[in-house]
């Protein structure tokens, strides 16, 4: 008689036992509610179960790395189950039951657990730093002092999805024309490396002098085919000391920074970019009442950029000693005339955190439309770059021929 009963998965779970205590597992039933029901009887409160698959983990969910993106959909999800009553542990554990991530679904049991024990929320973020900021901490703490943590999540749902918005736009203006530049370099390497040699075995039998410019070129074309690996690991090499030197020192930054926003077209996309970080960020500080000095604290550190990082620390120190906001930005020389008035509006109407929210809208749009703008800008200077390149070695390549019909 064939067996009807019902084939049995494996399901990861999380829980806490009657001490209190996180513990996790595996255990094989029929389906999770079977699971849940075998672990309440040996007194474990579950806080996750997940089905275990072999393409993607837990729940069939891909584990990927958890991005800005994921923690602001993770704010947005917690301040609407926080606002339509739901308690916090049974939100998170809604939440993190409901993620597509399955890391961040991990990294929401391990919160929930944490509060199950008795820490408040922003505690239990703060032991996971890598995907909560100081600034995230400090605004869900002050929504739990003043009992409107739902709507402080959602201030950081909307600030987290605006200020990823405005830094995709900053990365798609750099990512164009370093792209552009690397296309170019890969193409005339494959020229030199491929193309020239043919030419090379052809002006062999000509038996008469080559033009300058080609022997530079045919010169380039023999180091390339000797030296290959010497180019990849110079290349490779300066790239990884670059990136070790930005990423350990803060005066590499501080220089990449400054150079970048000097640059043309790109540096002012920067720069806009960056003032309306600062504004966003301001607004959002001010509006869930932390003080104005310890909000700019935290803007500074929040920056993203280490030239308006130094020069916010100097805003906050003039402010501390009693000066007013508009006239501590001003004192920097740093922020554009229009931010400084639309802040000092603000400070007078006792409306700043409206004010800032309005100059950071305002250099939000002109970022998008500096980015939309672009392309259309750098098309003429790019196709002009990969015709002196390109179009420089066919011309080089083509001299000895023409040399040598003018000659017959």
């Amino acid at each position: 008689m064939r067996d009807s009963s019902p084939a049995n998965h494996t399901f990861h779970w999380i829980g806490t036992d009657a001490a209190g205590h996180r513990v996790t597992g595996a255990s094989e039933a029929p389906n999770e509610a079977m699971i849940r029901a075998t672990l309440r009887r040996q007194q474990i409160r579950p806080i996750r179960v997940r089905k275990k698959t072999r393409l993607f983990g837990i729940g069939g969910k891909r584990r990927r790395r958890i991005a800005a993106a994921d923690i602001a959909v993770f704010s947005r999800q917690l301040a609407t189950l926080l606002s339509a009553g739901v308690p916090l542990v049974q939100s998170l554990e809604i939440v993190g039951r409901g993620a597509d991530n399955a890391a961040l679904g991990e990294l929401t049991a391990r919160i929930s657990a944490d509060v199950s024990d008795g820490l408040a929320l922003a505690d239990a973020l703060a032991r996971h730093p890598q995907h909560f900021d100081e600034l995230y901490i400090a605004l869900v703490d002050a929504g739990e002092r003043s009992g409107a943590l739902e709507t402080l999540l959602d201030k950081i749902a909307a600030y987290k999805e605006k200020t990823e918005a405005i830094k995709s736009k900053v990365r798609k203006a750099l990512f164009y024309p370093t792209a552009v530049v690397v296309v170019a370099i890969i193409v005339v390497g494959i020229l030199l490396y491929f193309v020239v040699p043919q030419f090379q075995s052809l002006f062999a039998g000509f038996g008469a002098d080559l033009p300058a410019f080609t022997l530079l070129v045919i010169g380039a074309s023999r180091f390339m085919q000797h030296w290959w690996w010497l180019i990849l690991l110079a290349i490779g090499a300066t790239g990884f000391g670059l990136y070790t030197a930005h990423k350990r020192s803060r005066a590499m930054r501080r220089a990449t920074d400054r150079l970048v926003m000097r640059l043309p077209v790109i540096g002012s996309i920067v720069y806009k970019a960056a003032v309306a970080r600062f504004a966003r960020t301001l607004s959002t500080m001010f509006a869930a009442g932390v003080p104005l000095v310890d909000a700019l604290d935290s803007v500074a550190r929040a920056a993203g950029n280490v030239v308006f990082e130094d020069t916010i620390f100097q805003v906050r120190n003039q402010v501390a000693t009693g000066q007013s906001l508009a006239l501590a930005t001003e004192n920097t020389g740093r922020f554009p005339s229009m931010a400084q008035q639309m802040m000092a509006i603000g400070e007078e109407a006792g409306a700043l955190d409206a004010m800032c929210a309005r100059v950071a809208d305002f250099y939000e749009t002109a970022v998008d439309d500096q980015v939309d703008q672009l392309s259309s800008l750098l098309e003429p200077f790019i196709m002009a770059i990969i015709g002196v390149l390109v179009g420089g070695i066919v011309v080089a390549m083509y001299l000895p021929i023409f040399k040598l019909g003018s000659v017959v």
